[in-house]
């Protein structure tokens, strides 16, 4: 693995941040497939999403993790903001570094996602049809969240506070005020409205895998644009690539891969259950997330071969 920094091509005073994973006995006169790999809402490349692209660089692609614009190690003054256009946008920005690299072949780009990455990996690849491929684990959709709740169960009405809060944020950031924030999982323990979310918490705020770019807030600012955000907008008519979904059967966000494969015009489309697994397991459950690559690996394996 290597650390490297490029610009953001869509806003290239942003420099991104990632690591690039080179499969065993990387030949740099070789072309190889190469996958991008987006990390959840909240997250960073050293979380779940390296832990999938150096997964998969073992089955033989080069792979990317990288750090969305504002957030990590990337650029962007203001930090941890999560404005889903722009974090769609930089799935595309990765793939425009990926096609100047002599061993890439640009023909062979695939792409995949965590959680909210997976769904904005879906989204980028509705809108770019460079990508090849799209896998998902977890996905969130996360407009789709705050406008249901985690399990789907609320009415659309329910997120009306949340733009307010939004708004409040806006004309409280304009004003000089210190940036309003939000949590993007829970902050404390006693937050976690459930198991599964206690494991979010536990995931980010402790040692399973905390790290320091990654502080669990994001922009309280962001739910103007989160709010009314559909990750799979007019993924039945133009999300065409083949895609793999894999989930969670305890997942409370499970209703979200759902709905992706209900809604994606794909010809070939897979759905992938890991028996046993809620949401936080797939990112570093060991046996599922072995199990989750290797139907990723096999996916990527068959749609972008020479």
């Amino acid at each position: 693995m290597t650390r490297i920094t490029f610009p953001n091509s869509n806003t290239p005073a942003i420099a991104m941040a990632a690591q690039l994973h080179l499969p065993e006995g990387f030949d740099a006169a070789r072309n190889y497939p190469a996958i991008v790999v987006t990390h959840p809402g909240g997250g960073v490349k050293e979380q779940t999403a390296g832990t999938y692209a150096a997964a998969l660089a073992k089955a033989g692609f080069v792979t990317i993790a990288y750090d969305a614009s504002h957030q990590g190690e990337s650029g962007g003054d203001l930090r941890q903001l999560e404005n889903p256009h722009i974090r769609t946008e930089d799935v595309s920005a990765v793939i425009d570094h990926l096609t100047t690299l002599p061993f890439v072949d640009a023909e062979r780009i695939g792409a995949a996602g965590i959680c909210a990455g997976a769904g904005y990996t879906a989204n980028a690849a509705i809108n770019d049809p460079r990508i090849k491929a799209v896998g998902t684990v977890s996905a969130v959709n996360i407009g789709a969240m705050f406008r249901h709740g985690w399990d789907g169960s609320l009415p659309s009405e329910a997120a009306i506070p949340y733009l307010e809060m939004g708004a409040a944020a806006r004309s409280s950031d304009a004003a000089g005020n210190p940036v309003a924030q939000m949590p993007m999982a829970p902050l404390k323990e006693e937050d976690a409205p459930n198991e599964e979310l206690r494991q979010a918490w536990e995931y980010y705020h402790t040692q399973r895998a905390q790290c320091a770019t990654a502080p669990g807030w994001a922009t309280a600012r962001s739910l103007t644009q989160l709010v009314s955000y559909d990750a799979f907008n007019m993924a039945e008519v133009f999300l065409r690539q083949p895609l793999q979904i894999v989930a969670g059967s305890e997942a409370g966000s499970k209703w979200m891969s759902d709905d992706l494969y209900a809604r994606a015009a794909s010809a070939e489309k897979g759905f992938h259950v890991v028996e046993g697994a809620n949401h936080m397991m797939l990112y570093d459950g060991a046996q599922f997330v072995a199990e989750a690559a290797g139907v990723l690996a096999t996916f990527f394996g068959k749609h972008l071969a020479a």
